[in-house]
C-alpha cells in the first residue's frame, strides 16, 4: 500500500512507515525516506534519482551551462494578477510577497527530483531507521550512523528540522568570495554589499560511518573574515556547533585589535553589521539550536518551491543585476512543483525569541529547507526566505542550497547571504580533503586571531 497519501497527510503515516521497516521503505521510498511514486496527476514526477553534469563541467565552470534541463522554458508564471489561483501551493509568505513586491514574477518549470546523495550516505540513511535517537529533552541528536539522513521517516517535527542541519554537505565548503547584501532604507538607494571569505567544516561527513561521539560532539564550524565594505573590513568569526551543548563563538573586532567571546551569539541576537535585518538563527534558512521551539510536523504538501536554481549560482553576473530594489531577478530564480514536509515551529513558553512562529517547507527528496515563514511576537505575517538549492555534482548528486533571500513583509527590505554573484568564483564543495583549514583545530579562537592580525 501507499504510504502517504497525496496533498497534506498525518504524521501517522510516518509512524506506521517506521513500523513496517526497512523492508517496506525500499519498495516505495527511497533512502531518505521520499515517495518514489509521482503524484495523481503528475505534476510531481516519480523520483529520477542522480543525473550527472553534462561532458566537460569542472569546478570554476558555469554550472547551469551543464546541467542537462537548460534549455527548458516556463510552464507558467505567477505575478500579482494571477497569485490567487495559485495561493494553494503556496506559502503564505510568497502569496504576499508576488502582491507587495513590484514586478515580482515567479516562473514555473516543469519538475525534476535528481537529488541523490552517494551510495555510503543512503546506506547510512538505512541504518538510522532503527539506530538514530533524539536525547532526553528530544530536541539533539544523541545516535545517529552519519553522513546520512538520522530519520527517514520522521515521527516529529524536531526530527525532520534535524534531517535538514544534518544533511550531507560533503566535508567541508569554501566560499573564496561571498557577498551578503542588505536592500537599503526605505527613501535610500544605500545597499549594504558585504565581501567575505568563508569555509565551513562537517566533521562527521567524512566516508564511512560515524557518530557524534566519533567526532567528540562536534557538529559543524565555521569561519569568514569581511573583506569589505570599510566598516566591516577585518572583523572575523569562528563558531563551533556541537551535537550536545551550546556552541562557542569568538568575533575578532579590529579596531579593538582583540578576540572576544560571543557566548550569546546564537538565536536571535542580530547578526553585525547588517542593522538589526539578519539574525543569527535565520541563517542558510535555519541555522543552530532549535531548543526554543516546539516543533510539530503537520504533513506533506504538493507545493511551488525553489528548486534547481542554477540561476543564484552565476557567479559572473553582475550582483545589482540580480540582487535588485525590488527582490531577486525572476530570470535568476526557478520554481517547480515538489512534495514537501511542512514543519510548525511555535516559541516555547519559557523561551524569548523575537519570533513567534516559524513554519518551514522541507524538501521530501533532500531534507532541504526551501521556503520558510516567520511570525512575529504579535502573530503577523513578517519574514519569508527562500533557498536556492542544486545538485551538487562533487557530492555525488547530494543537492544543497547555499544562497537564500530573506524579505521581511513589514518594513520591505530584504536580505541575501552565501551567494557568490559577482564574485567572479565559484562556491567549492569538498567530498574530501586533506585541507588544513578544514580540521577542527582551524576553528580556535587562537587561529582566529593569528588569521585577523596579518
Amino acid at each position: 500500500m501507499k504510504k502517504y497519501r497525496f496533498g497534506v497527510v498525518s504524521t501517522i503515516a510516518a509512524a506506521v512507515c517506521l513500523v513496517m521497516g526497512t523492508a517496506a521503505m525500499a519498495e516505495d521510498l527511497t533512502p531518505e525516506g521520499a515517495d518514489r511514486a509521482s503524484s495523481k496527476d503528475g505534476s510531481v514526477p516519480a523520483y529520477a534519482g542522480r543525473q550527472s553534469a553534462d561532458p566537460g563541467w569542472e569546478w570554476g565552470k558555469i554550472r547551469g551551462d551543464f546541467w542537462k534541463h537548460r534549455n527548458e522554458k516556463p510552464l507558467y508564471s505567477i505575478d500579482a494578477s494571477n497569485v490567487d489561483k495559485y495561493a494553494e501551493q503556496l506559502t503564505p509568505g510568497q502569496v504576499q510577497l508576488v502582491k507587495q513586491k513590484k514586478g515580482y514574477r515567479m516562473d514555473v518549470y516543469p519538475s525534476h527530483r535528481e537529488c541523490q546523495a552517494s551510495d555510503f550516505v543512503a546506506q547510512n540513511s538505512k541504518a538510522n531507521l532503527t539506530g538514530a535517537k533524539l536525547d532526553s529533552t528530544g530536541e539533539q541528536l544523541q545516535t545517529a550512523i552519519l553522513p546520512g539522513v538520522p530519520f527517514p521517516q520522521p515521527k516529529n517535527g524536531a526530527e525532520a528540522m534535524l534531517n535538514y542541519l544534518m544533511r550531507y554537505r560533503g566535508e567541508g565548503i569554501e566560499w573564496p568570495s561571498v557577498v551578503t547584501t542588505v536592500s537599503p532604507r526605505p527613501g535610500s538607494s544605500d545597499w549594504i554589499d558585504a565581501i567575505s571569505t568563508a569555509t565551513q567544516y562537517f566533521p562527521a561527513s567524512k566516508q564511512g560511518k560515524r557518530t557524534p561521539h566519533d567526532v567528540d560532539q562536534l557538529s559543524s564550524a565555521t569561519f569568514f573574515k569581511m573583506e569589505s565594505p570599510p566598516a566591516l573590513a577585518g572583523q572575523a568569526f569562528v563558531q563551533r556547533q556541537f551535537f550536545n551543548k551550546d556552541p562557542e563563538t569568538f568575533y575578532y573586532f579590529p579596531g579593538q585589535r582583540r578576540v572576544r567571546r560571543m557566548p550569546a551569539y546564537t538565536h536571535d541576537a542580530p547578526a553585525i553589521g547588517f542593522e538589526n535585518q539578519y539574525l543569527i538563527d535565520e541563517a542558510n534558512m535555519f541555522f543552530g539550536a532549535i531548543d526554543r521551539f516546539d516543533w510539530k510536523l503537520v504533513g506533506k504538501k504538493e507545493m511551488i518551491v525553489p528548486y534547481n536554481a542554477f540561476g543564484m549560482y552565476k557567479f559572473n553576473d553582475k550582483l545589482h543585476d540580480v540582487v535588485t530594489p525590488d527582490g531577486i531577478a525572476a530570470a535568476n530564480r526557478r520554481y517547480e512543483m515538489h512534495r514537501v514536509w511542512m514543519v510548525e515551529a511555535t516559541l516555547k513558553p519559557s523561551a524569548r525569541h523575537v519570533a513567534s512562529k516559524k513554519v518551514f517547507y522541507l524538501d521530501e527528496d533532500s531534507w532541504l529547507a526551501l521556503v520558510a515563514n516567520d511570525y512575529d511576537a504579535q502573530g503577523k505575517l513578517w519574514r519569508v526566505r527562500e533557498s536556492y538549492p542544486i545538485p551538487v555534482w562533487e557530492l555525488g548528486g547530494a543537492c544543497d542550497n547555499e544562497p537564500f533571500a530573506q524579505y521581511d513583509l513589514i518594513n520591505g527590505r530584504y536580505v541575501t547571504d552565501q551567494s557568490t554573484i559577482g564574485q567572479g568564483k565559484d562556491i567549492r564543495w569538498y567530498e574530501k580533503t586533506n585541507d588544513p583549514r578544514f580540521k577542527p583545530d582551524f576553528f580556535t579562537s587562537e587561529t582566529l586571531r593569528s588569521v585577523s592580525e596579518r
